[in-house]
């Protein structure tokens, strides 16, 4: 049985996130659809709808993770966990160059390739916003900084 996200919920989420997408990185004011609630494990997982388990996602992040949780490792064929963005740094497992997240950890790996964060249109988007001044924006500096 799915719990609503109320508005409320919804504001709590998007303010500790401080409005950017907790995978991405790139501002919900940035984003065409704005920000969405997601689920780090999904209902379908008996995930549950509490602030501990919800994180702050774009539209693209959000629908590529889906319900999934992990993604197997090409390289080793082990299962290995997604960013839980309130258990994980940012910094520790990705980090952005140019317009590029490039990992540093399995986990880091796992993410990107699984919400195919490097689609050449993503690349594309966050490079025009960092040329126009907006990517990274000062909340997400702070996670790139490992704040």
């Amino acid at each position: 049985m799915s719990s609503p996200i109320t508005p409320a919920l919804r504001e709590l989420v998007a303010r500790r996130a401080e409005f950017i997408c907790e995978y991405c990185l790139v501002h919900e004011r940035d984003l065409y659809s704005g920000g969405q609630v997601d689920h780090i494990i999904s209902e379908r997982q008996d995930g549950p709808t509490t602030p501990e388990n919800l994180a702050f996602a774009c539209a693209w992040c959000n629908r590529q993770k889906g319900s999934d949780i992990a993604a197997i490792d090409p390289a080793t064929g082990q299962l290995v966990r997604l960013l839980n963005p309130r258990l994980d740094k940012w910094s520790e497992h990705l980090q952005l160059v140019g317009g590029r997240i490039e990992w540093r950890t399995a986990i880091g790996e796992a993410t990107v390739r699984l919400l195919k964060m490097n689609d050449l249109h993503r690349i594309e988007e966050r490079e025009l916003l960092r040329a126009h001044g907006k990517c990274p924006s000062a909340a997400a500096l702070r996670r790139i900084r490992g704040g």
